[in-house]
C-alpha cells in the first residue's frame, strides 16, 4: 500500500491511481475523528503556512479548507482577490510569484480559468490545491463525494451512479467521473442534450436524457446546479420547465431504490434542480458531505504537505 502521493499537487482526479484515492480516503478516517474530540486539534502541520486564494466566491470550499489547516495547527492565510492588487491589474503570474516570495507550504486556489491551478503550479515550488476550476475539476468535492458514499455503502466498486443536472458546465461531473471509473463504478449521466458534452461517452459514461431511467436501480445519484453563470442563454426553455423535466422530487423518486442516497455539491436550488422535501429528507447525505469535506481536506493537507 502506497503512503504518499506521487505529484506534489493535486490538481484533478484524472491524474490520481485508484491507490492514491484510496490513501487519500483511508487517511481522511483518521482526520474525521479529528473533528469530534472537544479539542479539535492536532499539531500535524504546526509551523506550516497555508494560503487560501480564491478568485471565485465559494462558501464550503474555501470555509472548510480554512477550517482543515486550523485543525491540523496550520497558519492559515485567507487572500480575497476583490482586496487585493488583482483588481489593480497584477496578472496570475505576479500573484504566484509574490506568493512564492513568502515561502508558503501549501496554496489552495479556485479560478474561473479552467487550467490556472496547473498554470501556477509550475511557478510555485510549494504544493497547489485546486478547489475548482472553471468548467474542469473540482478534485477535493469529488474526492469528499467518495468519501461520503463509502462511508455510507462500505464499498464503491459496482455500484451505480447517476449525475444529473447541468453535466456541460460542472467541473464537479467531470472530477466524479473520473474518480468513479477508476474505482469500478458505473456512472450514468443525464439532462437535457443541450447541457450533456459531445462525445461524453468517451469519458467512460453511459447518458439518459429520462431522468426516470436514470435514477431507476441508482445505488447514488448526484444532483448538480443549473450554472446559469457559465452558460450561454436558450440552452432550455425555462427554469420552470427544467424543474418540471429534470427536477428531483418525491415523485421522481419513487422510482428509485429503497437503500438509494442522495447528493449533491451546493449550492443548492431548492424547488429548481431539487425539491425542499428532498433536499432534507430521509436519502439526503447533503449535510454529510459538507462534515465530510473538512476530513478530506485534512487528509490532503496532511499527505501533500509532509505533516508530522
Amino acid at each position: 500500500m502506497i503512503n504518499k502521493l506521487k505529484s506534489k499537487d493535486l490538481i484533478g482526479t484524472k491524474d490520481l491511481s485508484p491507490e492514491e484515492i484510496l490513501l487519500i480516503l483511508d487517511t481522511a478516517e483518521s482526520m474525521k475523528e479529528i473533528s469530534s474530540r472537544d479539542i479539535k486539534k492536532v499539531p500535524a502541520l504546526r509551523g506550516k503556512t497555508i494560503i487560501n486564494l480564491f478568485y471565485e466566491s465559494s462558501t464550503r470550499t474555501r470555509t472548510s479548507f480554512e477550517i482543515a489547516g486550523k485543525r491540523l495547527s496550520a497558519d492559515v492565510v485567507n487572500i480575497s482577490v476583490s482586496t487585493s492588487s488583482v483588481v489593480k491589474g497584477e496578472t496570475l503570474k505576479d500573484t504566484a510569484k509574490n506568493l512564492e516570495a513568502m515561502n508558503p507550504d501549501a496554496v489552495v486556489i479556485r479560478h474561473s480559468s479552467s487550467g490556472a491551478p496547473d498554470f501556477i503550479s509550475k511557478i510555485l515550488k510549494c504544493p497547489v490545491i485546486n478547489a475548482g476550476d472553471g468548467a474542469h475539476e473540482h478534485p477535493t468535492q469529488a474526492l469528499l463525494d467518495l468519501f461520503t458514499i463509502r462511508e455510507k455503502k462500505k464499498e464503491l466498486k459496482g455500484l451505480k451512479v447517476s449525475i444529473i443536472g447541468d453535466i456541460a458546465h460542472s467541473r464537479v461531473a467531470r472530477s466524479n467521473i473520473y474518480a468513479m471509473n477508476k474505482m469500478g463504478m458505473d456512472v450514468t449521466v443525464s439532462g437535457p442534450s443541450t447541457l450533456i458534452p459531445v462525445d461524453i461517452e468517451k469519458m467512460g459514461v453511459k447518458i439518459s436524457t429520462d431522468v426516470k431511467k436514470a435514477i431507476e436501480g441508482a445505488d447514488v445519484i448526484i444532483m448538480l446546479r443549473i450554472q446559469l453563470e457559465r452558460q450561454e442563454k436558450g440552452l432550455f426553455p425555462s427554469i420552470r420547465e427544467y424543474s418540471r423535466l429534470f427536477g428531483l422530487n418525491t415523485e421522481k423518486l419513487k422510482n428509485a431504490k429503497e437503500d438509494v442516497i442522495i447528493m449533491h455539491p451546493g449550492p443548492m436550488n431548492r424547488g429548481v434542480e431539487i425539491s425542499a422535501d428532498v433536499a432534507d429528507g430521509q436519502y439526503s447525505l447533503i449535510l454529510d458531505q459538507v462534515t465530510n469535506g473538512v476530513a478530506v481536506r485534512m487528509a490532503i493537507l496532511h499527505l501533500l504537505t509532509g505533516g508530522a
